[in-house]
């Protein structure tokens, strides 16, 4: 299932999801070099976010691989303390970034017309905060290295379930060659997808740790989620809020429904 985008209306320009999809993109494009092999490497292995080296129980001179004969050495360089939110602005592939970009863009203008651009700015960068500090907690030793805006936009998504679980979302389901967009309310997709992120990554916390999350820090992602959940209502513009639902109300009467508010 793909978000391909929403029934909620916006009351101003989301120019802060447009600027931090916009640096992200930079990032990717100029810091990054687009996916180039060595760019790639090197910012992923600098910048990215080791919760061995934040926590000093991975050994220094310890290596992993990235692929194509590069390898990562765990070390005590200082910018080692500020990869939890420069890691944020990074990516592993057009794939990570694309797929990241687009879950940003259909829940995140939303979340922002609910409490401003400058609130925005902080809650996003909170939670991805609190999106790392789940993942070095549940793996605090890890020499490898992890990009990636998801955490954050994790704490976006919980943030929409609970401000916005009635509105409904436009999902793209693919099976083979059939293609269908289908509209399902926010909660269902939102909780479904934190379902799916529990299910995934419970296994890592088994005494084997096997690695069947496919490299993908999972509880980054239920962290960031869970910030969302709690933080929102401390962020929230409740008048911002209120007129937004009134102007769904107008454009989509058809498509209340009687649940309760988180």
């Amino acid at each position: 299932m793909i978000p391909l985008s929403d029934e909620n209306p916006t009351l101003h320009t989301p120019w802060m999801t447009w600027l931090l999809i916009g640096t992200t993109v930079a990032v990717w494009m100029i810091v990054q070099g687009a996916g180039s092999d060595v760019p790639l490497a090197t910012s992923v292995c600098n910048l990215g976010l080791v919760p061995g080296e934040l926590t000093h129980r991975a050994a220094i001179g310890l290596t992993v691989p990235l692929g194509d004969g590069a390898f990562c050495m765990v070390d005590r360089d200082p910018i080692n303390r500020f990869t939890p939110l420069l890691s944020m602005f990074l990516h592993g592939s057009w794939g990570h970034l694309l797929g990241n970009m687009l879950f940003f863009w259909v829940f995140g203008n939303n979340i922002e017309d609910s409490m401003g651009p400058g609130r925005f700015l902080v809650f996003y960068l909170l939670c991805g905060l609190v999106a790392a500090g789940a993942h070095v907690l549940v793996d605090p030793s890890s020499p490898v290295p992890t990009v990636g805006a998801s955490g954050a936009i994790s704490g976006i998504m919980g943030a929409y379930l609970v401000l916005y679980p009635q509105v409904r979302v436009n999902m793209l389901f693919i099976f083979i060659i059939f293609f269908k967009v289908i509209a399902i309310p926010a909660w269902l997709v939102l909780l479904w997808w934190f379902a799916v992120q529990i299910l995934t990554g419970l296994p890592q916390l088994t005494p084997m740790r096997p690695e069947v999350s496919g490299g993908v820090a999972v509880w980054a992602h239920v962290g960031g989620f869970l910030a969302g959940v709690i933080l929102i209502k401390v962020f929230e513009n409740r008048r911002l809020v209120a007129k937004r639902d009134e102007i769904r109300e107008i454009e989509h009467p058809h498509r209340r429904l009687d649940l309760p508010r988180l």
